[in-house]
């Protein structure tokens, strides 16, 4: 059989004598780097995984319950803040 690829590389017949498909492309060049095509799919897997996540946090009854937690300390800030300038001014005024 002969074999018409680079040395040490897969044949390009089988033992059959019928010829192979060429193998598929892979991710990475030939040295070793990754692909533009790679890269980005990787960027948006990793984009939309922290998108999800964070709508099924806000989803959560935790995250309802901050929230709910949050809210009532802004409030109370602002009663406290009301009540401190409140006590600052001048009777007349």
């Amino acid at each position: 059989m002969s074999d018409s690829s680079t040395p040490g590389g897969p044949a390009d017949h089988s033992d059959d004598g019928l010829t192979l498909p060429p193998p598929p492309p892979t991710d990475y060049t030939d040295s070793g780097v990754p692909n533009l095509d790679f890269v980005r799919d990787r960027i948006e897997g990793r984009l939309a995984r922290a998108e999800g996540g964070t709508e099924l946090a806000a989803q959560g009854e935790e995250a309802r319950t901050a929230a709910e937690q949050a809210a009532d300390r802004e409030k109370a800030a602002a009663e406290r803040l009301a009540a401190i300038r409140r006590s600052l001014r001048p009777d007349g005024g």
